[in-house]
């Protein structure tokens, strides 16, 4: 594949992968309601896990070197982990629409990290226009008027630095063992944490679980925990993870259009020019990315 088709094809496949992202929160949010945040955060880990399990023996694929072990937990850390309970926790605080707009953190952080850990060197412009970005999601989350919680925000934060580390590792390990492959691996190797963890926090009933709760279970399980991550690494680590990584910014765009839809919750107005400064932003940031 040639270095112009490979870039197509990673911006086309980070694209599908965010769209598939965009439900998380709302899903998430959804789903807090029934569900504690431990168990929903370990739950769809164990589901996920046991789907990647099933891909990579129907497929025979071999088993991750002992150097890319580190590499695996730090993606587990990171987007099996942290950025699900950090996010289930921050939830139970605010809206999924005021947490959506967190989101456009995102591609400054795995940008960071894909200067850390990917050795990528964007240019000095592109790091002003993300910077500038960046700063308008903290002025948003830190201005007046409707429902705050500092405590939420924080823990939203929070979640965006594990998640920007777990996208920029797990692409770098992507360009060589595949994205899927990836995903998969690390869901297998904290399923046993994970597991006890479901175990300790079921439910003290089942009775009480509302259809949405299970349907927005199974939404994170399935699609938030490894189809989206199928597509988003494969296109990280054929585009570029500072480049592919500003789609990300589409992503507030998808998910207030479905908390607003979905969810019935109030979009604000500075929700929706906050978001839009940001995307105006990250368009100069990938002219130099």
């Amino acid at each position: 594949m040639g270095k112009a088709a490979s870039s197509v094809a990673g911006w086309g496949s980070g694209l599908l992968g965010i769209v598939i992202f965009s439900g998380s929160l709302p899903a998430t949010r959804v789903a807090v309601a029934d569900f504690s945040p431990v168990f929903l955060t370990s739950a769809r880990a164990v589901i996920a896990a046991l789907l990647g399990a099933a891909l990579l023996m129907s497929l025979r694929q071999a088993r991750p070197q002992p150097s890319d072990i580190r590499s695996l937990v730090v993606v587990s850390a990171g987007v099996v982990i942290g950025f699900p309970l950090l996010t289930a926790l921050a939830l139970q605080h605010i809206t999924s629409a005021h947490s959506i707009v967190f989101i456009g953190l995102l591609p400054l952080a795995t940008a960071i990290f894909g200067v850390m850990r990917g050795g990528e060197r964007p240019k000095p412009m592109f790091w002003l226009f993300s910077c500038m970005g960046s700063a308008t999601v903290v002025a948003f989350a830190l201005s007046s008027g409707g429902s705050r919680s500092l405590e939420g925000d924080f823990l939203m934060i929070a979640a965006i630095i594990l998640c920007g580390l777990g996208y920029a590792e797990g692409a770098r390990l992507s360009r060589r063992l595949g994205g899927w492959q990836v995903i998969s691996w690390a869901l297998v190797l904290s399923a046993p944490i994970m597991l006890l963890l479901s175990l300790l926090t079921l439910p003290s009933s089942w009775e009480g679980v509302t259809a949405p709760a299970w349907l927005s279970l199974a939404y994170v399980s399935v699609f938030s925990m490894l189809v989206g991550f199928v597509f988003w690494y494969r296109g990280l680590a054929l585009g570029g993870i500072a480049g592919v990584g500003q789609l990300q910014l589409l992503q507030p765009f998808f998910g207030l259009c479905l908390a607003g839809i979905l969810l019935g919750e109030p979009i604000e107005t500075t929700m929706i020019a906050a978001t839009a400064l940001i995307v105006i932003f990250v368009a100069f940031a990938k002219r130099f990315a």
